[in-house]
């Protein structure tokens, strides 16, 4: 009987079933890894539905910029969250999806109220820093368990919100 012809020996499988995922990250890793990459996706939520909020009602002499430059970071951001959340369905975890899940876990605020246009703007900066903060927290979960696809996803969501916030920063000067 040649190799592939072969039956598994009773009790054995050749590959995981659903309930169980062996890609070379203990369950504690993951679990650890997807609660932090929760945090994550949650701060990402915050911060589209703030500047997506921010985009429809800024208004002042800078309208035109402001407006179109929020568009640009709503729409960023958008995708984004679906990377996240989707990570961490990759590692075996539920992706929080409600504004009350959102809210336990997010470290950014959200506003009342409109706020003037420089204000909108000095809030954003606080939310892509939070962000920079979130993801480089779950950074060290991410390399003690080898998860370089989560560290990627870190590193990539590290250098948007750095750029982001900074982008920001100089229209406060």
């Amino acid at each position: 009987m040649s190799k592939e012809n072969k039956k598994p020996k009773a009790g054995k499988t050749s590959a995981p079933g659903a309930a169980g995922i062996d890609i070379g990250i203990s369950k504690s890793d993951r679990e650890a890894i997807a609660a932090g990459l929760s945090r994550l996706l949650a701060d990402e939520y915050t911060l589209y539905l703030k500047t997506h909020n921010f985009h429809w009602n800024v208004t002042g002499p800078m309208f035109n910029t402001l407006h179109l430059m929020f568009e640009t970071q709503y729409t960023e951001a958008a995708l984004a969250v679906d990377l996240v959340a989707e990570r961490i369905r990759a590692l075996g975890f539920p992706a929080p999806g409600t504004y009350a899940q959102y809210a336990k876990l997010s470290s950014i605020e959200e506003d009342e109220g409109v706020p003037a246009a420089m204000d909108m703007v000095k809030k954003l900066v606080k939310g892509h820093e939070a962000c920079a903060k979130t993801a480089r927290s779950v950074f060290p979960l991410a390399d003690k368990a080898s998860d370089e696809p989560t560290a990627d996803l870190l590193t990539q969501r590290l250098q948007l919100h750095e750029k982001t916030a900074w982008m920001l920063r100089s229209l406060l000067e």
